[in-house]
């Protein structure tokens, strides 16, 4: 009895003094677009480092732009550039990977090319059947994004729809034009609708969409890497000046690493190095 009193004291001792290490929480907010990327790192990079935990959450770029400027998030993510009205000197922001914006219908479609011209009057509503750009005699079905998506925000700057409404820049895109609330929901509409067109991200393309040629140059990331293929955009990783912690900036510092940027390749975005 007395052995086992003085061994369970014994194993007592050795386990309060076991150090106990805590996971830091590491939060990215931001661009549904970024958000399977960064998920992809996330994942990859606590296999390796398992004293933190990342958490993703992809309400849209506006909101990442904002989690990262009043602190809500330690990382932001944007899959557009900033607004003049969003740079701030503290906020600081690091391009991870680039991407290019496809321009997508449903495989039964038969077209396989417009110009950026044909999409941007497709958009604001002026050319409403596909027959009017060599396709068949059936309406056109336009599918956007919602306003605090940075896909839209970066595809409507390339597209040049945005228009001035009393000295103030507004989108051009026409109010008959159904919204998704995400990459997903959009790619899925365009895939459930044989008349339907939308943009989503290059990385996200699969065979349930077609992604069309613009101005005659396939929507492929050798394009978007060379130039020839303009509908392209940055995914940004954004964080306040001096907030990051120590390892917040390790996990920053991993995702450019050739490590992190194989596997921005293999999800079928660009590289930055």
């Amino acid at each position: 009895m007395k052995k086992t009193v003085i061994g369970a004291i014994a194993l007592l001792g050795a386990l309060t003094v076991t150090p106990v290490t805590a996971k830091e929480t590491i939060s990215a907010v931001g661009s549904s677009s970024v958000t399977p990327l960064m998920e992809v790192f996330a994942e990859t990079y606590m296999k390796t480092n398992s004293d933190v935990f990342i958490e993703v959450q992809g309400p849209g770029s506006s909101a990442g732009v904002k989690a990262a400027k009043n602190g809500s998030a330690d990382l932001g993510m944007s899959s557009r550039n900033l607004k003049a009205s969003e740079e701030e000197a503290t906020l600081k922001k690091e391009v991870i990977a680039r991407d290019g914006i496809a321009v997508v219908v449903n495989p039964k479609n038969t077209l396989k090319a417009l110009t950026a011209e044909q999409v941007t009057a497709i958009y604001k509503g002026e050319i409403t059947n596909w027959k009017d750009v060599g396709g068949e005699d059936k309406p056109i079905v336009a599918i956007t994004r919602d306003t605090a998506s940075g896909t839209r925000g970066a595809f409507e700057d390339i597209m040049k729809l945005k228009k001035k409404i009393s000295g103030k820049k507004v989108s051009a895109i026409s109010p008959r034009a159904q919204v998704a609330s995400g990459n997903g929901a959009l790619k899925t509409n365009v895939a459930s609708n044989p008349y339907a067109i939308g943009y989503i991200s290059l990385g996200t393309v699969d065979s349930s969409v077609q992604a069309l040629s613009v101005d005659g140059t396939s929507a492929t990331v050798a394009n978007v890497k060379n130039g020839s293929y303009k509908v392209a955009r940055p995914f940004l990783v954004l964080y306040k000046e001096g907030k990051p912690s120590a390892k917040t900036q390790k996990f920053l510092d991993w995702m450019l690493t050739k490590d992190a940027q194989a596997l921005v390749a293999k999800k079928g975005y660009i590289s930055v190095n």
